[in-house]
């Protein structure tokens, strides 16, 4: 049986990074090791574990997720490689489904993904009462019926709960570590895999439940970060990535995306770009779509979708 290493990213959110810990020790198999790339300047005070848990601090850079990933799996030692975002609680077979299917398919797996009400982790929590109340995101695919699907199209990669064969992860290179701070880090590896003929797949089962906390989408609290990085992405690639959220942010004149001249950010996100993109106590999830949808209505009928940026 291969043994398993889960790598967790985390920076503050100290009572989620506690229940990730929690529901690790339910699982009906439970992990060989924990790694927590701590991106802040002091570890964590973690529950006792059966299995041990390494933290590596990772200060300096605000949000250095592609390097801390990559830390985390060198330091790592398991065969399989389980990666769960500090707010993601797996659900009891997240580890046993993750190795069974990487005996036979080498390749990036995605489990699936429910989201949680603002109040569902306080005080002792169950999968039974998660299950209850839990909602699937509107902008995302589901799993398969059962077993393993794969997608054609590399931008279905999503970081926030995968797995894949530490070999193989080693012999792509890990993530690009050239892009900081959020956004595009995860397309930037989902192109390389497509590039190297390696599959990313769907998987029926390996479920967390990601916990609530308060979000923009699009992401204008990371604007500059999501601006660098798509046009690192262009520079590597030739064209760039994250275009819901540029069209998103454009339509709030938030930025210039002309194509063939640098992104250029135009204004900072005020009050009203805030309560527009904000999620709410009510929301399981933020969902750029949406709020798309409302910037698209605004322009149609003739109303100014965001404040205008104020002449040089």
């Amino acid at each position: 049986m291969s043994t398993v290493s889960v790598v967790t990213l985390a920076k503050g959110r100290p009572e989620h990074l506690a229940n990730v810990v929690r529901g690790l020790m339910r699982q009906t198999r439970m992990p060989d090791e924990l790694i927590v790339a701590c991106m802040q300047e002091q570890p964590y005070d973690l529950p006792e574990t059966p299995f041990p848990i390494s933290q590596i601090v990772m200060a300096g850079d605000p949000l250095p997720l592609a390097a801390a990933r990559n830390r985390a799996v060198a330091t790592a030692s398991g065969g399989v490689i389980v990666f769960l975002d500090v707010d993601c609680i797996p659900a009891p077979s997240l580890v046993a489904d993750y190795t069974r299917h990487l005996e036979e398919f080498d390749g990036l797996l995605m489990g699936e993904v429910l989201y949680l009400p603002a109040g569902a982790t306080l005080g002792d929590w169950t999968y039974e009462a998660f299950a209850a109340v839990a909602e699937k995101h509107s902008d995302r695919r589901g799993p398969p019926a059962e077993g393993i699907e794969v997608c054609g199209d590399y931008r279905c990669f999503w970081s926030l709960n995968f797995a894949m064969l530490r070999a193989t992860f080693l012999r792509l290179g890990g993530f690009d570590e050239r892009y900081s701070g959020y956004g595009g880090e995860d397309t930037d590896f989902g192109k390389t895999l497509d590039e190297r003929g390696i599959a990313i797949a769907w998987l029926k089962g390996a479920l967390v439940y990601h916990q609530y906390h308060p979000h923009h989408m699009p992401p204008i609290h990371h604007i500059a970060s999501v601006v660098r990085n798509a046009e690192l992405f262009e520079a590597k690639w030739g064209y760039r990535t994250m275009g819901h959220w540029l069209y998103a942010f454009r339509l709030m004149g938030l930025i210039d995306d002309t194509p063939g001249q640098p992104i250029r950010i135009l204004r900072e996100p005020d009050a009203d770009d805030r309560a527009l993109t904000g999620q709410h106590g009510h929301q399981p999830y933020t969902n750029t779509a949406s709020v798309i949808r409302i910037l698209d209505a605004r322009i149609a009928a003739g109303q100014p979708a965001g404040t205008e940026p104020a002449a040089a």
